[in-house]
């Protein structure tokens, strides 16, 4: 695309303006004081916290902006999810509250996509309400699915009337106390090709081994390591069609790359706020910290990080609005982003000092959970990988 055909314009209507709005004046107000709730810990805030958040977001007209309309949505184009999420993202418990966290925010539109009418009611409705959260079940440990999904080794094999599921997931966000599970597994004849399959959840043949011990610590559920044994569907699970689920990963994947990027980016911006205006208190040497240039120069540093990625994601987003796949340009917004927010929370915790290394702020949870970006959805490394074999292929 030439900067001739650009028409950019990410002005937004005035009831999505003033969601954003009201949405960040409830995470302020409402939201950041849960942050020393015990209930949030290592695997993440409990379902009860997170219900107990929900509920505090429908009372303020908050929750869900994205779920279908007939679910209670607000039909947000991917330009106002931006403003929305990103404003959510203020707070880490932020995007639990008006549940637009991964998975589920992720699922809710790719259901709203694929799902047949009886899906829509039985799986999807029930998500996108928040009476229960769920999953997606495609990395696997090596020699498994990773970065590169065709190394995908679960199956999925008929039965008379049933499909039997037999494999290892694991890194699966929020399978703890999860409704339902979205699992990506090879089928075995009938064409072949990795499928979508929906299972309720909890399920004999849907194990659970452990919760995994990880840097992040922000998403409910946790990630957890499953085994898939015997597990047994009716033959009416698939989601969409046999052999079609790398296809259908693709309507998840671009969006719910970006929808990351705008969490996050809000809790860059807290990370920051925190740290600039502990610069402006905190002196040394005879003047507030903030005025020596080795502290000045990472806040411009960090505002520049800031308004790079913003522009990124309204670009990213812009092109989603327009119908476009934006597989390039999400892998760019995944990559710039998160090395990004990263850099921005390195350097607040620096400027905080001896501070930033204690849990007096949240800072030093931001800074953790950061880290984690740059590998889920996608490494820098992978993106890289994929943007430069599209630079090579490409003809003038």
């Amino acid at each position: 695309m030439t900067a001739a055909k650009l028409d950019l314009d990410f002005t937004l209507p005035a009831h999505v303006t003033d969601l954003a709005a009201r949405v960040r004046e409830f995470v302020v107000n409402e939201i950041i004081p849960y942050e020393t709730d015990q209930r949030w810990g290592s695997h993440g805030p409990s379902d009860e916290l997170r219900r107990e958040l929900n509920d505090r977001a429908r009372r303020a007209g908050v929750f869900a902006p994205h779920a279908p309309t007939e679910y209670g949505g607000v039909g947000l184009s991917h330009v106002g999810q931006a403003a929305v999420f990103t404003a959510a993202g203020y707070s880490m418990l932020g995007p639990i509250a008006l549940h637009c966290a991964a998975p589920d925010e992720g699922n809710i539109h790719m259901l709203d996509v694929i799902a047949r009418p009886d899906q829509r009611e039985r799986f999807l409705k029930p998500l996108a309400t928040g009476e229960c959260r769920s999953c997606f079940c495609a990395t696997e440990p090596a020699p498994g699915a990773g970065s590169d999904p065709t190394q995908l080794k679960t199956t999925a094999r008929r039965e008379g009337n049933e499909w039997v599921i037999d494999g290892e997931k694991w890194l699966i966000t929020g399978a703890e106390g999860a409704g339902f599970a979205i699992i990506m597994a090879r089928v075995e004849g009938e064409g072949g090709g990795a499928t979508m399959f929906l299972a309720d959840l909890p399920n004999p043949g849907f194990k659970i081994e452990r919760l995994l011990d990880t840097i992040d610590s922000s998403f409910t559920g946790g990630h957890g390591v499953i085994r898939l044994d015997n597990l047994r569907l009716p033959a009416d699970a698939v989601l969409g069609e046999i052999g079609q689920g790398f296809r259908y990963a693709q309507v998840r994947l671009a969006p719910a790359r970006l929808t990351h990027c705008m969490r996050w980016l809000g809790s860059a911006m807290r990370a920051h706020d925190i740290a600039t205006e502990y610069a402006r208190r905190r002196t040394a040497f005879g003047k507030p910290i903030g005025e020596h240039e080795g502290v000045s120069f990472m806040l411009a540093d960090n505002a520049m990080d800031i308004h790079m990625a913003q522009l990124t994601i309204l670009h990213t987003a812009w092109v989603l609005d327009k119908g476009e796949k934006g597989g390039t340009e999400s892998s760019m917004a995944k990559v710039i982003c998160s090395e990004a927010v990263s850099r921005v929370a390195d350097r607040s915790l620096q400027i905080l000092g001896g501070l930033g290394a204690t849990r007096d702020t949240v800072v030093e949870r931001i800074y953790r959970d950061v880290r984690a970006f740059r590998i889920y959805d996608g490494p820098s490394e992978t993106h890289r990988w994929s943007i430069g074999r599209r630079i090579v292929q490409s003809r003038a």
